[in-house]
């Protein structure tokens, strides 16, 4: 694999919802307003993945140096960040205070981050800010190969294994890229890289065992898994044991990434496409309604020529698509669930569609297996 990060895209203006107007500006915050292409007042860009997707020339700048060094700020004495910060401003509390964890990309988008700063500066703190992000993220691993929420660990949900929201999946990537030394994280040193190396082969031994079988077949995964038995678990009071519609597709781009793949990981992959195959939602689609209080509220609506879906959830036994609001009571009709669920929670997506259109037939030519005659959903 080379590196992680995506096309180039520079935040364009407030309709790109990157920005934040701020009641004074700051001298972290402020420097960024002409590298990122905002207006000249104290319009300025949140923390977020758009950091990652500037010009290469823009972090060997003073700029990228200057925000660096305000990541660097909120990394915890544990060596990992929080979630649900603005890394470009100064900390609010005590780093001692925050709380490291791998959700929302907490940990491994401000690693990225340092690591293109100091391609760029070759600034020494850097290394060693994002050398500390390695170790805490080995620390962090389950002896069975996988990675909770948070660590420390915390009492609760927070100590499942994590799929959510790509946490697990993210975590490997960096550290495979890292193991292989790719730019921009050559400068990482040797017992580190065969570190993480061991890291993502515990990893990838984790997915492959906690996949669920039915009737013996491999189907997918859920967003998270109990740490003790890889059973599917319970998350939030609307995140029962399921099968996942849409974390299971970052599992399985995962496992496609793999450059050369034993049998057990490509039994895994056609399994989990057989299943997203047999799981897609045809004949709806999602009507979106904006409410009085600024939300929008989602129901399903008929329509033959709608693209297909898939639901976050699964009955494990059923695979029925399943619906929970914060009662934890199971329904199986998505307008069943109050308004509050339906404006605010993503109940259904596309997520799998180029996954089965475009993803999988590549990866089936790349190892030279013949085109499947299944059909997309």
């Amino acid at each position: 694999m080379g590196s992680l990060l995506p096309m180039p895209r520079i935040p364009t203006g407030p309709g790109d919802g990157a920005w934040l107007k701020l009641a004074g500006p700051t001298a972290v915050l402020a420097i960024f307003t002409s590298a990122c292409g905002g207006p000249s007042d104290s319009t300025v860009p949140v923390w977020g993945g758009e950091m990652l997707r500037l010009p290469p020339e823009w972090y060997a700048s003073g700029e990228a140096r200057a925000a660096a060094d305000a990541v660097i700020l909120h990394q915890t004495t544990h060596g990992g960040w929080p979630k649900n910060t603005n890394l470009l401003e100064p900390p609010s509390v005590p780093e001692y205070a925050e709380q490291p964890t791998i959700d929302n990309g907490a940990t491994t988008t401000p690693m990225r981050f340092l690591a293109l700063a100091f391609d760029g500066s070759a600034g020494p703190k850097y290394r060693k800010a994002f050398e500390h992000g390695v170790d805490y993220l080995l620390a962090a691993q389950y002896p069975n190969g996988g990675w909770p929420q948070y660590f420390p660990l915390r009492e609760g949900y927070y100590s499942r294994i994590t799929f959510n929201d790509n946490a697990m999946v993210n975590v490997l990537t960096l550290l495979r890229n890292v193991s292989a030394g790719h730019p921009p994280y050559g400068f990482v040193d040797q017992p580190r890289r065969e570190s993480a190396s061991a890291a993502v082969a515990r990893g990838i031994e984790l997915i492959l065992r906690s996949q669920v079988r039915q009737a013996g077949q491999l189907t997918a995964w859920c967003a998270q898994h109990d740490e003790q038995t890889l059973e599917p678990a319970w998350a939030r009071s609307y995140e029962p044991p399921s099968l996942s519609g849409g974390e299971s597709v970052g599992i399985v781009r995962f496992l496609m990434s793999v450059e050369d793949p034993t049998p057990e990981i490509a039994a895994s992959i056609e399994g989990a496409v057989a299943w997203l195959r047999s799981a897609a939602m045809s004949g709806v689609r999602i009507n979106r309604v904006p409410t009085s209080d600024g939300r929008v509220a989602r129901s399903l609506v008929e329509d033959p020529d709608a693209p297909p879906l898939w639901a976050r959830f699964y009955e494990l036994d059923t695979n029925r698509p399943l619906y929970l609001d914060r009662d934890s009571v199971y329904r199986y009709d998505f307008s069943q669930i109050g308004e509050e669920r339906r404006s605010g929670y993503a109940y259904h997506g596309t997520w799998a569609a180029e996954l089965l259109d475009e993803d999988y037939p590549r990866w089936r030519a790349r190892h030279g297996l013949p085109p499947t005659s299944a059909p997309s959903p």
